[in-house]
């Protein structure tokens, strides 16, 4: 079972890698894929829509809002490459979901275990800010995803916009007739929205602006991660 979702999960992520729906992301993903940074102008960029990755029978899902231009759109792994991974995978290996704390490359032995990173959107925008027509866009691909992890329990919701995505995941994804939740709840860190299949979790983005600024801060992270893992029952 846990073989055949890993193969179905590996031909979406080609599939999604593939995608050119969004006119604008697919210029701007190509466009800095081409101009590299100056730090990083040796490197061949992924320039390409970003899959979700880790553990196939993951109880946890990570969403997040986008990948990073010369994060993920260069390393071709969501949060891998940028000082906003290197805060998020610090607290997931702190926190027993992850078996090293760092994650520069696709293929540095990085290994997560009980938990799944995505994005809302899965092209790198342009100024970190995705239309609602691009977000929409990629609203099926979160639904292909999450039909095939089929474990998932609880969604850390990294950020408000991660969160709005969320609460459209979770609509699109619910049983005809369940009608969507009005008022919509509101984002904040901690903040708990118990479904009837998922249970969402909100954190502040790992951004740089957040993290230097102390907004979030490591304990805050961790206590976020650690209320996912006990929420699913399963033991560090």
């Amino acid at each position: 079972m846990q073989s055949e979702r890993a193969t179905r999960l590996n031909a979406l992520a080609a599939d999604v890698s593939r995608c050119r729906r969004c006119p604008r992301l697919v210029a701007w993903r190509e466009q800095v894929a081409r101009e590299r940074r100056a730090a990083f102008a040796d490197e061949e960029y992924w320039g390409r829509p970003l899959p979700g990755f880790g553990d196939p029978a993951a109880r946890v899902l990570l969403l997040g809002l986008a990948p990073a231009a010369h994060g993920a759109n260069r390393t071709g792994r969501v949060f891998t490459g940028d000082r906003s991974g290197d805060f998020l995978f610090a607290a997931l290996w702190r926190t027993g979901f992850a078996n090293q704390p760092t994650s520069r490359a696709r293929d540095d032995g990085l290994a997560l275990s009980d938990a799944w990173i995505t994005a809302a959107v899965r092209c790198a925008p342009p100024a970190n800010r995705p239309t609602p027509d691009e977000r929409d866009r990629c609203l099926p691909w979160g639904v292909a995803e999450m039909r095939l992890l089929s474990e998932v329990r609880v969604i850390v919701c990294l950020g408000a916009f991660a969160w709005d995505a969320a609460l459209r995941l979770t609509a699109a994804l619910a049983e005809p007739g369940v009608a969507p939740l009005r008022p919509r709840p509101r984002f904040g860190h901690g903040a708990e929205l118990a479904g009837e299949r998922y249970r969402l979790i909100g954190c502040y983005h790992p951004s740089q602006q957040n993290t230097f600024t102390g907004k979030l801060t490591e304990p805050m992270i961790d206590a976020v991660l650690e209320r996912a893992r006990g929420l699913t029952g399963a033991p560090r």
